[in-house]
């Protein structure tokens, strides 16, 4: 076996890389690294340096890694600037450090590729020892493994790199019919309370348009991409991390996976939610608008996406991080993991403890979540 570190998504074709790729989740896709590498929205310039590795037979691809040098934190939603602080107070450097994860994507899913001749099992020792070899050689603080599935977040476990529990809230398809059959479920009050969100949009003019693939025109892209920034120019005060381009190279590389949900108000567009999907899952990505109305982002992003998620049978709605408002709203408390391991040996017991005492307090946090579930009897899926 030869590993490699590639600079580009390009160096690597589509076809090698699709190969390995066992289901049609969309962010791991080579579409959707190079979307992010062409736009210029993963650069050395902006703290997502690609970096990814490769694991070669022969010449023949057996495994990828998404991987990025990282120069700051930011766009991870692991966070982990305390970590940050106390290397900088203990004069060591924290940055640059590699991070496997899909950019500015908190959605868990596959994060190694691997040939569907060999295993993950087989392959991953052996690139976990290249892998930590590499980051002490080449300076590197830590490597952090974003979001991987349980099975390789076990597997990493195993081998010593530490797991980190998040929680995220999701919802869940329980084969309805409608929205309709998707709220009987809920308690009467629960009801009353989305139905009145629902009625009082409707009432202030409000219609809406799914728009999928080829049918998002390039205006339309413009449109979103002039939202996205607005909401990260009010929230943060910059134009977020993603350009303009992406989101059209995005609606050509992977029309198959891409949903625009457009809010128009008295004709015109004011808002609108980017979605990409699978054929098991929703992943609700950014959202914006020109003016703000009473509950529009809750229907443009959360209620019609379940809406969505039902027409086409979708079995779970991931509505992105954060958010406690989302239980009232039908959608369940989920934990999600990532996994790290650091270069220098002397912080690896104060890393532990914290992910310890962490653990601890999300455990409960989870439980508590769960006891807020709008549905009848606290009834979950």
């Amino acid at each position: 076996m030869h590993i490699d570190f590639i600079s580009s998504i390009h160096a690597v074709s589509a076809t090698e890389w699709n190969a390995l790729c066992a289901t049609d989740y969309p962010f791991i896709r080579h579409e959707f690294f190079a979307a992010l590498e062409d736009s210029n929205s993963t650069t050395l310039a902006r703290g997502w340096q690609p970096h990814h590795l490769i694991m070669r037979d022969q010449g023949i691809v057996m495994a990828a890694l998404p991987l990025f040098i990282k120069h700051h934190s930011y766009g991870e939603y692991v966070f982990d600037w305390a970590w940050a602080d106390a290397w900088q107070r203990y004069g060591f450097a924290y940055y640059p450090k590699v991070v496997s994860a899909i950019p500015f994507t908190p959605c868990y899913g596959t994060r190694l590729l691997v040939n569907q001749h060999t295993t993950t099992r087989a392959v991953l020792p052996g690139l976990v020892e290249h892998l930590q070899q590499h980051i002490v050689q080449q300076g590197f603080s830590s490597w952090h493994c974003l979001f991987p599935v349980e099975e390789l977040k076990d597997q990493l476990s195993d081998m010593g790199i530490r797991p980190r529990l998040g929680c995220q809230f999701h919802w869940f398809n329980n084969d309805y019919k409608n929205f309709s059959d998707f709220l009987a479920r809920m308690s009467s009050r629960k009801r009353k309370n989305i139905l009145k969100e629902r009625r009082h949009v409707q009432e202030q003019g409000f219609t809406f348009e799914w728009k999928q693939g080829a049918a998002i025109t390039a205006a339309d892209w413009n449109f979103f991409a002039e939202l996205y920034q607005l909401t990260y120019l009010k929230r943060s005060g910059h134009g977020g991390y993603l350009q303009r381009d992406f989101f059209h190279l995005l609606g050509k590389n992977l029309p198959e996976h891409t949903l625009l949900i457009i809010a128009r108000h008295q004709g015109s567009p004011v808002a609108a939610a980017l979605y990409l999907y699978d054929s098991s899952t929703l992943y609700g990505r950014y959202w914006g608008c020109r003016e703000e109305f009473d509950f529009l982002h809750f229907e443009t992003c959360y209620y019609q996406g379940i809406d969505f998620s039902i027409a086409q049978g979708l079995q779970r709605f991931d509505g992105g991080a954060q958010g406690e408002h989302k239980i009232q709203r039908g959608f369940e408390p989920v934990a999600t993991w990532s996994n790290h391991w650091v270069a220098t040996e002397d912080f690896r017991p104060a890393i532990n403890r914290f992910l310890a005492e962490e653990r601890h307090s999300v455990t409960h946090y989870l439980s508590a979540a769960r006891e807020h579930l709008p549905f009848k009897n606290n009834d979950p899926r």
